[in-house]
This record gives C-alpha cells, sequence and structure tokens, in this order.
C-alpha cells in the first residue's frame, strides 16, 4: 500500500456536515478496498486566489490516505463525478505527517493579522511630510531627526581624506 494526501476543495453553498459526509464516503469506499484514512483535517471556509465555477470561496480539506493505487483512482473518478467537489489534488508522500499542518498551525498563530513590522526610522524623510500644525514636540523630533541626517556629513568635514579624482578622458 502506498501513502497520499488528498487536498477537497468544495462549494460554499455546502454545509460542513455535507462536505464531512463526502469525506466519510471516501473513508468507506478506501477501507471496502483494503485501506485506511490516516488523517482528516477540515480547514475551513476559505477564499479562493480565481473563480471556481463561480464560486469566490470554498470549503477546503485534506485527508491522509493509506491505500492501494487502484483505490485512489476510483475515488479520484468518483470526486470528478461528485458536483460539489470544485477541485482536489492527490500526491503520493513518503510518510504522513502527524500532528496539524502548516495551514492550521498559521492560522492558529496569536500574531494580529495586520501586523506589517516595525515602522522605518525616518519615513517622512523620503519627500513626503505630514501638516503638524506647528506644535511644539514636532519641532523638537524634526531637529532631532535633521541632527543625525546631518551627523555623518559633519564626520566627512573633520576628516579631510584625498578622494581621488578620475581623468577626463577628451
Amino acid at each position: 500500500m502506498s501513502l497520499y494526501e488528498c487536498v477537497l476543495i468544495a462549494r460554499n453553498d455546502v454545509t460542513q456536515q455535507q462536505f464531512e459526509g463526502i469525506a466519510d464516503g471516501i473513508a468507506c469506499q478506501l477501507q471496502a478496498e483494503g485501506g485506511t484514512m490516516k488523517k482528516r483535517e477540515y480547514w475551513g471556509l476559505r477564499t479562493l486566489a480565481y473563480r471556481i465555477k463561480n464560486n469566490r470561496k470554498g470549503h477546503y480539506m485534506l485527508l491522509g490516505l493509506d491505500a492501494k493505487p487502484e483505490s485512489v483512482k476510483e475515488m479520484e473518478r468518483l470526486l470528478r463525478l461528485n458536483e460539489t467537489i470544485l477541485r482536489f489534488l492527490t500526491l503520493g508522500v513518503a510518510a504522513i505527517e502527524e500532528g496539524q499542518s502548516a495551514i492550521l498551525s498559521h492560522d492558529a498563530g496569536d500574531r494580529g493579522r495586520n501586523f506589517r513590522g516595525p515602522k522605518p526610522f525616518n519615513r517622512f524623510d523620503s519627500g513626503r511630510r505630514r501638516n503638524t500644525g506647528g506644535r511644539e514636540e514636532f519641532r523638537a523630533r524634526e531637529a532631532s531627526t535633521k541632527d543625525l541626517a546631518e551627523a555623518p556629513n559633519k564626520d566627512a568635514a573633520q576628516d579631510p581624506s584625498p578622494v581621488p579624482v578620475m581623468p577626463e578622458i577628451a
């Protein structure tokens, strides 16, 4: 027997229980032919990258299978006939991962979805100026950033090292 992973995408108007019923049918069909379903993960209703048969969202599920190649071909044939399944992909794998998949572990992270990292230093010095209204705290902040920006130029003025000049070619 070989190991396979299969990802299914079902239409969004199907309920989760109906989608689980499809997975139960696959498990029964595999057991009848001597295979087993080692893993089943429901990933939820997710937005598709592009429309598939006029659907913008779909229910995703990952199945880990231990079955004969003939039973996998029969399962794929039945999935093609099922109108609720938009897409499926079955891959042969060396081992089925224990625990959660990368999709579920990434979604369970406690980071905020809108976190974009720390704000860059001097982000308003790139030509875009904000209206400070002449408030004192902003003037002090702008003065300190100007001092930091001019600091390397002061060092260069104190250290007059000769700069090689390329001769002009006429």
